[in-house]
């Protein structure tokens, strides 16, 4: 009777932790939602037919398998700034990640290319390279997709491995995503260019022409969201988060440690800012240019894997994070995400089955719109609002309703994003009402136009 009770208790407690878990409770699931893409010269968006997201969420005692195609629910393309022809394409992939994570206490796993993560949304989180590096012996670049081949295979270690994110910045859609093969990928912080702050689309005018939400959006006055999971199954979150790790002192912009080194050579290598055929070799444009320079007196400064142990709002005990880190013009800031190298014990990855003992996880019944902290600003308005929402688990119609009942325009909030904007440049001033609904539910809020 002891030992029954016993298992009973560990059943329960194991039961509740599943119930809990955010690497269980978090996927963004999906079993009607499309995905879409542009084409050149089409500002509007077409289906692929492709269901985005997460399809099915299943765990054990020890892991959690998620079915997902790797489309999100926002558009992606176009590729063409830097020759890429592809389109992202349905994966089929399950990922299998662990629930407890554990530190590596022993010698620290490298991240490596393709697949080292991945995004609440089920697409594929890579790390700072493209598969691009240096080879001295023939003074060129080698690798890289029609590249020549590198001495020991493309991505092997050479001494000057390329960084993505400077040197593909033309190849990124407008949610800072591209495909390798079909594979749509995030090499870095997935929040649209056109919500950054730098100006006049310094980093990219995609936007302008294929526009698209991207997975969040950086705001400075609140702890990012949960993001996604690192194969080590440790939490990744967005730019901003508590200032101090036990969550007290406000919210900050979690820093990287990593600086630009102030070397003028290269040693073994090419000179800083010697030209390759089109591409002048910046300081920046390999992942060893950069040296880590650790900070202990500012807590906002991260390790050298991008992370740190903290409190955060799904781990109220606090937990070791990776952070999408930003600069303070919130352009990218290398390792971007994760990496160099893992924190954690690398145990996830792409898996073909999954145990026949995994316990199912539903898409979520309850109270979408209550549960998804809306807010709508500006308030007042002049030439747009904007519906921010914590991740949409459905598709949310919203409509500006003038006082008399009359409806005047339309958005939509899409499954797995986070904002939607209504342009009111053409809108007389005056009081009018937002409805936020899906098809079951809906809530109200007055907005005033005053230009």
């Amino acid at each position: 009777m002891k030992k029954l009770s016993l298992l009973l208790i560990v059943f329960a407690s194991f039961i509740m932790n599943a119930q809990t878990n955010p690497a269980i409770t978090k996927w963004l699931q999906n079993t009607t939602v499309m995905g879409s893409y542009f084409v050149s010269g089409n500002s509007t968006a077409i289906t692929n037919n492709i269901l985005a997201n997460c399809q099915q969420v299943r765990y054990t005692a020890t892991d959690v398998y998620v079915n997902a195609t790797g489309i999100p629910a926002y558009p992606t393309g176009i590729f063409s700034g830097d020759g890429n022809p592809n389109n992202a394409g349905d994966q089929n992939a399950i990922y299998k990640l662990p629930l407890n994570p554990t530190q590596n206490t022993g010698t620290a796993t490298a991240t490596t290319a393709g697949n080292i993560g991945i995004f609440v949304n089920g697409v594929s989180l890579f790390d700072y390279r493209d598969g691009v590096s240096w080879n001295n012996n023939t003074g060129t670049l080698c690798g890289g997709p029609g590249g020549s081949t590198c001495p020991g295979g493309m991505g092997a270690s050479q001494a000057w491995n390329r960084d993505a994110i400077p040197a593909e910045r033309l190849g990124f859609d407008c949610a800072k995503g591209h495909p390798a093969g079909t594979n749509y990928h995030h090499h870095q912080n997935p929040s649209a260019f056109k919500y950054d702050s730098t100006t006049s689309n310094t980093y990219s005018a995609i936007c302008n022409t294929y526009n698209s939400e991207g997975l969040y959006t950086i705001n400075t006055t609140q702890h990012s969201p949960l993001i996604g999971f690192a194969y080590d199954g440790f939490p990744i979150y967005g730019a901003y988060g508590y200032t101090n790790s036990n969550g007290t002192g406000g919210v900050a912009r979690m820093k990287s440690g990593y600086q630009l080194s102030t070397n003028t050579t290269r040693a073994n290598g090419p000179a800083v800012n010697q030209v390759v055929g089109n591409q002048t070799l910046f300081n920046g444009y390999f992942r060893e240019d950069y040296v880590y320079v650790a900070n202990a007196s500012d807590p906002t400064v991260l390790d050298v894997h991008n992370g740190r142990f903290s409190v955060t709002p799904e781990y109220p005990a606090g937990i070791y994070c990776y952070y999408a880190t930003v600069n303070a013009d919130q352009s990218s800031a290398y390792p971007y995400v994760v990496g160099p190298t893992f924190y954690g014990n690398k145990t996830g990855a792409k898996v073909t089955t999954v145990p026949t003992s995994t316990t199912y996880v539903l898409a979520t019944n309850e109270s979408v719109i209550k549960n998804s902290n809306i807010k709508v600003f500006p308030n007042p308005a002049q030439d747009f609002i904007t519906v921010q929402a914590d991740f949409a688990k459905k598709e949310f119609k919203i409509e500006m309703i003038d006082v008399s009942g009359k409806l005047i325009k339309t958005s939509t909030l899409k499954q797995g994003t986070t904002m939607a904007t209504i342009v009111t440049d053409d809108v007389y001033n005056g009081m009018y009402f937002l409805k936020v609904s899906t098809g079951k539910e809906s809530e109200s809020f007055k907005v005033l136009i005053n230009k």
